[in-house]
């Protein structure tokens, strides 16, 4: 064979290739029959199907906290009937400190407490802790930080004063006037709302929110305007106190848990827990021993 020959036999064969593949592809989709008018072709065996793996989708707190076996909680121990750190004892005991063993108990992990400040617990939540607990109010500026879970309960701020005082105190007019005595946790939002409300009146900001009710009932304050919740534990265990009407609160805001910002599957879990604790009677047990038969929802 000559070279033009072996060189027109190569050119050939790389021409028909082409075709060969297309018509290939064709015999996919039909077959030609006995006549040579194209048929429905026979389906070509495909190869066994493989299941798709199993993914559990982008990775979270909530794997990170069952592969440590242990979860972070911030709680500041001071705001009953939320939480409180019992100083002979050092254990903490509350609504929410009952609430976080039973989202640790549906983990299976054990909870390590992390001890924060009203000041503080924001930095404390977000570099130290998988979960803050502890009668947490919902606002805006926390939400910037941070993911807030389902509402635990919706309520507002509300005053307590001695029993004699209620109909004295029973507006933001009447305890917004000169000589009267507001007295005030530092760092939290009843500081705030102290500080927009009552200018006119004199604000005593105190450090120790376990000691805070005592000062009204020895006479060095008049009234607080707190969380309507807190106002009905305490009027539960210091008789000489009245809740100001807390199921008609000064305004509106929930109280729920903080979590990471961003961590969807997380704040998931934890909505879900919460909302089965709800329902299955776990919020109800918890919140008996503090509210009593009164319902906060």
């Amino acid at each position: 064979m000559t070279v033009r020959t072996r060189i027109t036999a190569l050119l050939t064969a790389v021409a028909i290739t082409p075709a060969a593949g297309c018509a290939a592809q064709n015999a996919d989709l039909v077959s030609v029959g006995s006549t040579g008018s194209p048929s429905p072709a026979a389906s070509p065996t495909a190869a066994p199907t493989q299941p798709a793996p199993h993914h559990l989708g982008p990775s979270s707190r909530l794997d990170e906290i069952r592969a440590a076996g242990t979860m972070t909680v911030c709680t500041t121990g001071d705001y009953r009937p939320f939480t409180y750190l019992d100083p002979t004892t050092k254990q903490y005991t509350g609504i929410d400190i009952t609430m976080a063993k039973d989202l640790a108990a549906s983990l299976e992990v054990d909870i390590e407490w992390v001890k924060t400040s009203w000041p503080t617990l924001m930095q404390d939540a977000i570099n130290r802790c998988d979960i803050a607990v502890g009668g947490i109010s919902i606002n805006t500026a926390r939400a910037q930080r941070a993911f807030f879970s389902a509402p635990i309960i919706e309520e507002g701020k509300t005053p307590i004063t001695l029993c004699e005082n209620v109909e004295k105190y029973d507006t933001i007019e009447e305890i917004n006037q000169p000589g009267v005595r507001s007295i005030t946790p530092v760092g939290g939002t009843n500081e705030k709302f102290a500080d927009k409300n009552y200018p006119q009146g004199t604000i005593i900001r105190w450090d120790d929110n376990n000691t805070i009710f005592d000062q009204i009932i020895a006479g060095k304050a008049d009234v607080m305007t707190t969380d309507a919740s807190e106002t009905v534990w305490v009027a539960k265990t210091h008789p000489e106190l009245c809740a100001v009407h807390p199921d008609k609160p000064f305004d509106y805001f929930g109280k729920a848990y903080l979590l990471p910002r961003g961590d969807v599957v997380f704040k998931e879990y934890v909505d879900t827990w919460l909302t089965m604790a709800k329902k299955g009677g776990t919020w109800d047990a918890a919140t008996k021993p503090w509210f009593g038969d009164v319902k906060l929802d």
